[in-house]
């Protein structure tokens, strides 16, 4: 599990970059984004990657990698405005925006080593296309508690969702990157 935790924290890595040049282009105006917003883009993007996925022909030269790591870095967006609320303004510097990023990928870490710990590495038998659907599944669960006022009866609740879907993207990038 050592290769693991490398190789998520490589790919995480990647994403914060990522996340970092969008914040020194854009600051934090994805502060106002509510989390339907936020869901949504993530759902373009899934789509998108599924998309890829099944059609012969393109019309944008994209891949997925870019798409997985949108995935990650929305999700991510998504679990900072669950835990601070959505504001009017941007309001989050650019060192802050970071530093509750960072908060939320150790959670989020955390959780995959404890259930690729108890579920022994199975998503190293996967295809990247289940993970892609899996990705799916979860928005649609997000969006049904979304519609339900972030209710339910005996389910996870959204955060849930959302670390699963970056621990699911991020798994889909490392197979990605051992394609190479």
């Amino acid at each position: 599990m050592a290769d693991t935790s490398n190789q998520y924290n490589n790919q995480i890595t990647k994403c914060r970059e990522l996340f970092v040049s969008k914040m020194r282009d854009y600051g934090s105006a994805w502060r106002i984004l509510r989390l339907p917003s936020l869901t949504d883009q993530i759902f373009i993007k899934a789509q998108r990657i599924r998309g890829l996925q099944q059609n012969a022909e393109q019309k944008i030269d994209e891949d997925e990698t870019s798409e997985f790591i949108g995935i990650v870095n929305y999700s991510i967006m998504a679990l900072i405005q669950l835990e601070k609320g959505v504001v009017e303004q941007p309001d989050l510097s650019l060192e802050e925006a970071t530093q509750l990023y960072d908060e939320q990928v150790a959670k989020t870490k955390q959780l995959m080593m404890d259930k690729n710990h108890d579920y022994g590495e199975a998503w190293r038998d996967m295809r990247i296309s289940s993970l892609t659907d899996l990705i799916l599944q979860k928005l649609l669960r997000v969006k049904q508690i979304e519609n339900n006022s972030g209710k339910t009866l005996v389910s996870e609740g959204i955060d849930a969702n959302y670390q699963d879907m970056i621990n699911y993207a991020v798994f889909a990038l490392i197979h990605l990157e051992e394609r190479k």
